[in-house]
């Protein structure tokens, strides 16, 4: 199994070395040369196994000789111990033929845990055969950066640096990222907004001698093996519902692509999903693009979704890579476009993402109002996240059962949640002191030189 780039200029790699990577020196983004399908036999014999026997299925044909069998099963059992639902992703009914995929039953609360604890668990593995270091380095919009310190935090061969938007984060996904005080550890609060935090990480991928000099490595979504962890919950709450043998529908609040691209490979392997929903909130370009065809961006306004309040999606260039039948220089061109603000999708690739893909959005009162309706009607309590899938999700309702993922849990998010039910979520008890834990953060501007001078000196320190 190889990884190729989405734009078509970079050296094909092996699984390890593309999780390794992260972005390619072409500055794309990897992705497997072929996607390997799973026959509707397959399928139909993940009932009833655990998740972690469904991981090892779904995603051991993407791995090639990386790790033996027993191996990788040990990393993926190592990677969901600490998950605190026996099911890992249960299914709640919200209504019929609306169900809810709840993903926020990991360490730190949100369906990032899913992929951050796997790639965890791959890169400690794969550094110690090495005997190898590397700098992580990761932009988040919330729960990314909590997710990667709790995978990484006191591991010896790696260093972690989380970059967040100041001021732009709950509390509490502060809290989660600035609270932790291992060594290995940083969190950089940003003077900007998301993408500024997404802008310099890629800009750091694409200075060389600094990536080769602190061996960076990425583990945002542009990492393949986090789409890849993602993967495996489309075919498990599928398979519960019915699949192969029926088709389902899912709908996925989403900014930055990737646990949307996720559920576009699980169909690209023959899982049989009819309609993949994207569920933006005010910062609607991945909504507007799929109905004008025209990728612009018109800033970011912040909202009670923070961790969807993005412009650049960096995934959807993984989707333009497939819509365009792997053309890598034509995505070339598109992202060289979209450095000036804004890209047009040609006729055939914008029908193939029409054909693959359908959206919605919700406003600020929408949400709140879907947060107290489904309070009120079936005593579910969503965070502002999954409240947006909820409400796109209801207005997609067919024939085919349609699942909406949970992204967080509410108490990640209780001022929103409050006000819409009257009643503020409490942290789960293994989480109930952490705001009052004293905060380890350094605030920084937005600027590369700053940033790289500051990760150089640090891990010199260490």
């Amino acid at each position: 199994m190889k990884y190729i780039s989405t734009r078509g200029d970079a050296p094909a790699l092996s699984f390890e070395e593309a999780m390794l990577t992260g972005l390619a020196r072409d500055g794309g983004l990897y992705v497997p040369e072929n996607i390997p399908t799973i026959s509707k036999e397959e399928i139909a014999r993940l009932a009833g196994v655990s998740y972690e026997d469904a991981a090892f299925r779904v995603m051991r044909p993407f791995t090639g000789d990386a790790f033996t069998d027993e191996e990788f099963r040990g990393i993926i059992a190592r990677a969901y111990a600490n998950f605190r639902h026996s099911a890992r992703a249960p299914l709640v009914q919200l209504a019929p033929n609306h169900f809810l995929l709840e993903l926020f039953h990991g360490p730190t609360l949100a369906f990032k845990d899913f992929a951050m604890q796997l790639i965890g668990q791959l890169f400690q593995f794969s550094l110690a055969r090495r005997n190898g270091h590397v700098t992580i380095v990761g932009a988040t919009s919330g729960d990314t950066g909590s997710a990667a310190i709790e995978a990484f935090q006191g591991l010896e061969n790696v260093d972690v640096f989380i970059l967040f938007p100041e001021g732009r984060v709950s509390a509490i996904q502060r809290k989660q990222m600035t609270t932790p005080n291992a060594s290995n550890v940083h969190a950089l609060a940003v003077d900007g907004d998301f993408d500024d935090c997404q802008a310099k990480l890629k800009d750091m991928f694409n200075d060389f001698e600094f990536r080769d000099n602190v061996k960076l490595a990425g583990v945002n979504s542009i990492n393949w093996a986090r789409i890849l962890a993602q993967v495996v919950y489309y075919f498990t709450s599928a398979v519960s519902l019915g699949a192969p043998h029926r088709e389902i529908s899912f709908t996925v609040p989403t900014g930055n692509f990737g646990d949307v691209f996720a559920g576009f490979i699980a169909k690209k392997m023959g899982l049989p999903i009819r309609n993949l929903v994207i569920a933006t909130n005010q910062n609607d370009i991945l909504h507007r693009t799929l109905e004008t065809g025209s990728y612009t961006k018109e800033g970011v306004s912040p909202s009670i979704s923070p961790s969807m309040d993005i412009q650049v999606s960096s995934n959807f260039e993984r989707a333009l890579f497939y819509a365009y039948g792997c053309d890598g220089h034509a995505v070339c061109k598109q992202m060289r476009e979209l450095e000036k603000g804004s890209f047009s999708v040609g006729k055939g690739a914008l029908q193939v993402l029409r054909e693959n893909f359908s959206s919605g959005r919700a406003t600020e009162s929408e949400t709140v109002h879907t947060i107290e309706n489904e309070f009120a009607t079936c005593g579910e309590v969503l965070c502002p996240h999954s409240a947006v899938g909820v409400k796109v999700g209801n207005e997609n309702l067919a024939g085919t059962p349609m699942i909406t993922l949970a992204t967080a849990h509410p108490a990640k998010f209780p001022d929103a949640v409050e006000k819409a039910t009257g009643h503020r979520p409490a942290l789960p008890p293994h989480m109930a002191d952490m705001m009052g834990l004293e905060e380890h953060v350094t605030r920084v501007p937005n600027d590369l030189h700053h940033l790289e001078t500051l990760i150089k000196y640090r891990i010199a320190q260490r």
